[in-house]
């Protein structure tokens, strides 16, 4: 009876420890996640609310946050202090991060149009060498995105959130050649040739 005991003893110390080190594990592949996430502060501005007594004034942050390798996400915060309103801004836009795909993890697939509100916004792939050709908040999504080559206008309203939000409208309207074929029944090297052939058609008009 007491080597079963000593038994049970080893095997649950055995089992916690092996649980302690998965939770390490957990927790070690959760940091290192947090810390490839870029974020930059796009706009900040001073905002009032009228009471009885007065004003009660506070600070709006808007951060966009991205991996550099195909996720983006934007969040608005509001708080009494400047980095208390951009810690909020920066926890929502981690939790509302979503994938873009990317053309050799450097442009995008195709040209793309967004909009939101008043907000329009035109981007279209460039080749290598190209750079960002952006502005303002725009390139601030494209830099945490991890686009190296893009050519982005903006044809609407100047409001940062406006831009912000058609940016990610229109980058969610990405599509890689994968995805097109899987939906169409295809090969990845037909719907590729496919683009090679218009291009070249396009060069030659």
């Amino acid at each position: 009876m007491a080597r079963e005991g000593e038994r049970s003893e080893r095997g649950g110390e055995r089992g916690e420890r092996q649980e302690r080190g998965r939770g390490r594990r957990r927790e070690g592949g959760e940091d290192r996640e947090q810390s490839e996430i870029v974020d930059k502060l796009v706009a900040i501005n001073r905002v009032a609310k009228v009471v009885k007594g007065g004003k009660n004034f506070a600070f709006a942050a808007l951060v966009v946050v991205g991996d550099q390798k195909g996720r983006i996400g934007y969040g608005h915060g509001k708080a009494r202090e400047v980095p208390e309103a951009i810690r909020k801004a920066t926890d929502e836009a981690k939790k509302s991060m979503v994938r873009v795909p990317l053309r050799e993890g450097r442009t995008l697939h195709h040209d793309t149009q967004g909009r939101w509100g008043a907000g329009k916004v035109i981007m279209r792939s460039a080749p290598a060498g190209t750079g960002v050709i952006a502005g303002g908040p725009m390139r601030a999504v494209f830099d945490v995105l991890g686009i190296r080559d893009v050519v982005a206008k903006s044809t609407g309203s100047s409001n940062p959130y406006n831009m912000v939000r058609a940016t990610v409208d229109a980058l969610r309207r990405q599509a890689s050649p994968r995805q097109i074929a899987s939906k169409r029944g295809l090969k990845v090297q037909d719907i590729i040739a496919r683009r090679t052939d218009g291009s070249g058609n396009a060069e030659t008009a």
